[in-house]
């Protein structure tokens, strides 16, 4: 077979980027030498991730990338930044004896915080179990993969700022690039730095919290730390109980940055120029909006109605049950309809009705150019459109009706990738769902059907936490190791919107 793809020009990259990864290294490192804990493992890591950064870059010298070769570079450059970034977790984990020495459990907690999947392996989820270092490494790896790896790489390097665009399209969530200026790399730095501030404001806030004595819980250890899980709607936690650890007045803060998270970055960028009407008129965004009001507004209702398990810890007041049942119907709303994660409390114990509306979050998505995961928003209104057409030209044949976003026509391209893409998302949900069912019979682990759903859509989704078991105070430490395979590879696959990366596995991308 003659092959026309130039993989060692896309291996030589992805060195590139390995090497640029060490310098994220040395944030936990700093951690760890101010804690003393697990230095050895960051220094380790830091070698290794130089020395096959090195060796790989030594494959082409001069590499060209045309649109095969970043649609191969984008695909294994994530896969090849778990693997390295799993390696801490692996060294340290046999100091420790923790679960995280298996080097599977290793992967899938990489491969999770990178895509921003927040799904996890461990067991006790605390610094008293792993290091400041460990765990802060954890919540780094998040907000790396929120904005993008490959977008951060363009925004530096002017060797990926030729084929940028080609490569933002591959990594970016959503079926579309908005470029914001005439240099691709300049809108990759544009798109880095809003996400930056926003990181930046939260951190400041949830500290400052602590600082006025309204929030003891929140050192800049933790700040910093859920700052770096929020903005990339990540939604790992140093604290076992995760947001449910911190005060009332944290979750209402974290609200409103968990919906700029799933927001659509580009927007944010014309409110710095002088055109804030962009954020309202946006059918996408108005869209988003909605269904976060009505989700929220129906799971509030039930939970207020029925009285939750988690309604009760406040007297039993009128008053009291009403707040917190709104601000949890909110924060779950927004926590899983754009996949961060987080938990105000234990959902999987809620009512099926509850657990119901959850569960279509879920399967809702952020908005396309957000750091979200899911189907999202505006392949949603795609298809809904793409109904109504059909409905419309059954009664009336001879018509041409186009399909129309905000008042401009969606090409007809779009409208088959948007179709391929939902249905490939939804038809390796549901083998993965079998495959996790019969797996976990194979070996007789307790699985059911509801925990193997949320766990398929969870992984593939890039939500991170599901039901039952794999709750948002469980783990996915039971399952088969070929369950977690399968589910490192859902978790790869849907942070790159599955076509990247399922393109390599056909023929026809390697053939001349």
């Amino acid at each position: 077979m003659n092959i026309r793809v130039n993989w060692q020009a896309s291996i030589a990259l992805t060195g590139t980027v390995l090497k640029y990864l060490a310098l994220a290294l040395l944030v936990p490192l700093v951690v760890a030498i101010i804690y003393q804990e697990d230095i050895f493992a960051f220094v380790a890591t830091i070698v290794i991730t130089v020395t096959v950064g090195f060796l790989l870059e030594q494959l082409d010298p001069d590499p060209d990338l045309q649109p095969r070769e970043a649609l191969l570079l984008v695909a294994i450059a994530w896969l090849a930044v778990a693997i390295i970034g799993s390696v801490p977790y692996v060294i340290a984990g046999y100091d420790t004896a923790s679960t995280l020495a298996h080097p599977v459990n290793a992967l899938f907690e990489s491969m999770s915080g990178f895509t921003t999947t927040g799904a996890t392996v461990m067991g006790e989820i605390s610094v008293d179990d792993h290091s400041h270092a460990i765990m802060m490494w954890r919540q780094l790896t998040q907000w790396l993969g929120g904005m993008g790896i490959i977008v951060l790489m363009i925004a530096i390097l002017p060797e990926l700022a030729v084929n940028g665009a080609q490569l933002i399209r591959t990594e970016a969530p959503g079926p579309e690039l908005q470029k914001l200026t005439p240099k691709i790399a300049e809108t990759a730095r544009i798109l880095w730095l809003v996400y930056f501030g926003f990181t930046v404001v939260l951190i400041g806030l949830l500290y400052g919290l602590n600082r006025v004595g309204v929030a003891p819980e929140m050192t800049f250890y933790n700040a910093v730390a859920h700052g770096f899980s929020t903005l990339p709607t990540g939604g790992f936690s140093p604290e076992a109980n995760s947001i449910a650890a911190f005060s009332a007045v944290v979750q209402w803060v974290i609200i409103p940055f968990m919906v700029v998270a799933g927001t659509n970055f580009a927007l944010f960028w014309y409110v710095l120029h002088d055109e804030p009407r962009r954020i309202v008129q946006n059918t996408e965004f108005r869209t988003y909006a909605g269904a976060i009001a009505v989700l929220a507004g129906l799971l509030g209702a039930l939970l207020y109605s029925g009285g939750a398990p988690p309604l009760g810890d406040l007297g039993g007041t009128t008053e009291g049950v009403g707040e917190n049942a709104i601000r949890q119907a909110l924060f779950q709303t927004v926590s899983l309809l754009n996949s961060t994660g987080f938990a105000t409390s234990n959902f999987a114990q809620w009512d099926g009705a509850a657990q119901v509306v959850l569960l279509t979050a879920m399967f809702i998505g952020g908005s396309a150019g957000s750091t979200g995961g899911g189907i999202k928003i505006i392949r949603w209104l795609v298809v809904l459109k793409i109904a109504r057409r059909e409905l419309f030209t059954a009664a009336h044949p001879e018509a041409v009706k186009p399909i129309r976003i905000g008042g401009y026509v969606v090409d007809e391209d779009v409208i088959r990738g948007v179709l391929g893409f939902t249905f490939l998302f939804l038809l390796i949900f549901a083998f993965a769902t079998v495959f996790l069912i019969v797996d976990a019979a194979r070996v007789g682990y307790s699985l059911t059907p509801l925990e193997a759903i949320g766990a398929s859509i969870a992984t593939i989704g890039n939500i991170g936490p599901g039901f039952g078991a794999v709750g948002p105070f469980g783990s996915y430490l039971e399952f088969p190791v070929t369950s977690k395979l399968v589910m490192i590879f859902l978790m790869w696959i849907g942070r790159l919107e599955i076509i990247p990366v399922l393109v390599l596995f056909t023929g026809a991308f390697w053939k001349r």
